[in-house]
């Protein structure tokens, strides 16, 4: 079955608030000042990749051994209803982003879905998030 659905479109990043010690903070401001960094995000993006890659094969020792889909998973209402006809149920585990299309009813979702284990968002309704409360694994 093909849709005449235009493609969805994500996000490519979800924002995160953190707190910072004005001693810090004024340290990143004179590396920005002095043209080291673009900016302070460009900083906080920086240092967080550095210390990703210097965690990089923990990292991927982990991820095998949950057993974690690296990237995007987005869950359509006709990939529900393929699941749901063909008696299955989803266990989903998502390093990166979930997404569950807000045209999936409550109903469906819980039909479907057995778990979600989601690192990093999980983009949903709030009706669906509200349904699958129980089987969202923190």
């Amino acid at each position: 079955m093909t849709s005449n659905a235009p493609p969805v479109r994500l996000p490519d990043s979800e924002k995160i608030t953190i707190n910072l010690g004005y001693v810090d903070l004024g340290q990143i401001d004179l590396l920005v000042a002095e043209s080291f960094y673009a900016n302070r995000t460009d900083f906080i993006r920086t240092a967080i990749r550095n210390q990703l890659a210097l965690q990089a094969d923990a990292l991927k020792q982990v991820t095998a051994r949950r057993m974690l889909v690296i990237g995007l998973q987005h869950f359509g209402t006709a990939e529900l209803e393929a699941v749901r006809a063909a008696y299955e149920k989803l266990q989903i585990r998502v390093l990166g982003l979930a997404s569950i299309a807000h045209d999936v009813t409550p109903e469906l979702a819980l039909a479907t879905i057995d778990s979600i284990a989601v690192l990093g968002a999980l983009h949903a309704s709030p009706a669906v998030k509200a349904a699958l409360a129980d089987r969202i694994v923190r």
